[in-house]
């Protein structure tokens, strides 16, 4: 966790913890889902389950961290829960191998751990809680967005940050980006490329500095952050060299390779495995960084995409398991079957919110769109899905909303106003009524600065006039 900010202050607290269905594995291992419940005083009447990330595997302290800037839900007064999902190791992705462990993480140990905590929350309080939200991000994200479509008669709303709703695919991708920056990178004296090598960050800032020469002005103000992404149609091929790599240019071999990466992992007939990604300014961030290529200079790669992206790809998303799988040269013909299974049970793709949506439910979802790994575009189309599914955009927006921040990288991170308050604005659509119009943010990228995240298929449009560090100089369009 990151250090806590010095404003932030939590009331007294019971913490209890847990596990539930413990037992001995087929494999041999020892499973349980295990939790952790913070039950504060005084209590504000609600309670929230915190989702993980990664692939679990840690009880996280119930704190109900929804954004790193806003002030947890336990400071809040909210009764909070964790739990590492069924198995333990963050690192451990064997449990892939294990029926049940399996269905633990996709689904079934949010509903175990929902259902033990709203038991112990009635039984300490002397009364259930009023009010039920769920609020993680990346696969804490994935988990929201579960909550309400696999358990809608449990939770009033949700917070899906960046979420991973399409993980089997988006495993994929990580595999398709390695395998693409690695065909390109410099090797070592034994010929095995160093994945970190492949662009430099000037070379990623050049990129971003492009983008911006060519969007930033699209929302009426260059200031850095590109609010009309759906007007901006940038062409890599401006930035190709005429002769010798300068730091002014790409050679064409980096400009291929990004260009095969942001279009998305496709099959040898062309057929898209998973979505494109839009360009943006936050693949200078460290954060695009770490997740496609890492910082190790040598052989060693230790990118996100390389690491626990194949980890997770080998051992959980290809069923049935496959212990020669090369990961490093995948059959793009063949993997997209070979991880249906898992898909049908992990992903929650569906846009049937009915039963969630007569009983006043809300789904808030926010996605960067640097996001590098759930693309947003994926979501988007999703977002689209669930519109034309739901009687048209006027009516999903009655039931869920999508905020894309502009510059932010995943769950955080990039040249962005990255830092609001998501779980009060969720609130507030809950229990007030009033739906979230746009969402105020700030950001540690631009002190002084605000701007308002808009629902799309809105942007932030400056007006004009009045100060361009001011959210009130801008409107949702």
């Amino acid at each position: 966790l990151p250090p806590f900010p010095k404003e932030w202050t939590f009331p007294a607290f019971c913490r209890v913890r847990g596990v539930l269905r413990a037992r001995t594995g087929a494999d041999g291992a020892q499973y349980g889902i295990h939790f952790e419940l913070r039950l504060p005083t005084p209590w504000n009447g609600k309670f929230l389950f915190q989702g993980g990330g990664g692939t679990d595997g840690v009880v996280q302290p119930a704190l109900g961290l929804v954004n790193f800037k806003d002030s947890p839900a336990l400071s809040r007064g909210y009764a909070v829960v964790t739990t590492d999902s069924g198995h333990t190791g963050s690192a451990n992705t064997a449990f892939g191998h294990e029926q049940q462990a399996r269905l633990d993480f996709a689904y079934n140990g949010f509903g175990e751990v929902t259902r033990a905590a709203k038991q112990i929350i009635e039984s300490y309080y002397r009364k259930p809680a009023g009010h039920s939200y769920f609020a993680g991000c990346s696969n804490g994200g994935r988990e929201a967005m579960i909550a309400v479509q696999d358990y809608p008669l449990e939770f009033d709303g949700a917070v899906a940050g960046d979420p991973g709703f399409d993980l089997a695919h988006a495993a994929i991708a990580e595999a398709w980006d390695t395998e693409t920056f690695n065909s390109i990178a410099p090797a070592d004296s034994q010929n095995r490329p160093i994945l970190g090598k492949a662009f430099s960050n000037d070379d990623l800032s050049l990129v971003a500095k492009a983008v911006l020469d060519k969007c930033d002005a699209l929302d009426g103000l260059r200031d850095g952050i590109v609010n009309n992404f759906a007007a901006c149609h940038f062409d890599l091929e401006t930035l190709v060299c005429a002769g010798e790599k300068t730091p002014q240019c790409l050679s064409r071999q980096q400009v291929d390779a990004l260009k095969r990466s942001f279009n998305g992992a496709r099959d040898s007939k062309g057929s898209p495995l998973y979505a494109s990604w839009p360009y943006d300014t936050g693949i200078a961030d460290m954060g695009w960084r770490g997740w496609k290529l890492g910082y190790s200079q040598t052989a060693q790669a230790n990118a996100m995409n390389a690491t626990l992206g194949a980890h997770a790809l080998s051992d959980y998303f290809v069923h049935p398991y496959l212990p020669s799988l090369d990961t490093a040269h995948l059959d793009y013909d063949k993997i997209s079957s070979q991880v249906e299974a898992t898909h049908a049970i992990n992903d929650p793709t569906g846009t049937d919110l009915t039963t969630f949506a007569a009983r006043g439910g809300k789904l808030l979802i926010y996605e960067g769109l640097s996001d590098p790994v759930f693309s947003a575009n994926d979501l988007i189309a999703y977002y689209d899905r669930f519109a034309s599914d739901n009687d048209g955009l006027q009516n999903a927006r009655s039931i869920a909303r999508l905020f894309l921040v502009p510059g932010m990288t995943h769950c955080g991170g990039g040249l962005a106003t990255d830092e609001f308050d998501a779980l009060d604005a969720l609130e507030k659509w809950v229990e007030e009524g009033k739906a979230p119009d746009s969402i105020r943010a700030t950001g540690r990228a631009f002190p002084h600065r605000s701007r308002p995240l808009c629902p799309y298929p809105q942007y932030a449009s400056y007006n004009g006039s009045g100060d361009p560090e001011d959210a009130a100089s801008f409107t949702c369009k």
